[in-house]
């Protein structure tokens, strides 16, 4: 499962291995932090690995054989975080766990930079009434 997830994936010109790190992290930050700053490429690259990690997570699916080799994806970097708030969290929700808010461009290269969060949509200011 995990193996197919990566295979079919952007390859954001980077080598396999060098590939498998980037979201590694990208996606242990994410779940740690619950905020990261990144380029909308990676954080399109990372969000169904992270949706889809948070649904193991939830579902207390983590010592299942198929969970278990797509969770060896991330290593021993898994956030203690992860299998406590974040189920609790989650629990009554179907999906969409993470979302992306749009920056603005990169000064060097002019890349757009996107902020991908985890969490409710609470805000005040994106209230539409």
């Amino acid at each position: 499962m995990a193996r197919k997830l990566i295979m079919h994936s952007r390859r954001l010109t980077r080598s396999s291995g060098a590939r498998k790190a980037l979201y590694r992290n990208l996606v242990t930050d994410l779940l740690g932090y619950e905020k990261i700053t990144t380029t909308e490429a990676k954080a399109k690259a990372i969000r169904g690995v992270a949706e889809k990690m948070i649904t193991l997570g939830k579902r207390g699916a983590i010592f299942m054989p198929a969970a278990r080799l797509f969770l060896s994806f991330m290593g021993r970097r898994l956030p203690i975080k992860f299998l406590t708030s974040l189920r609790k969290r989650y629990a009554e929700r179907k999906g969409g766990y993470t979302r992306m808010v749009k920056l603005g461009a990169r000064l060097g290269d002019g890349a757009p930079i996107v902020q991908l969060e985890v969490g409710e949509n609470n805000d005040a200011d994106n209230d539409c009434s």
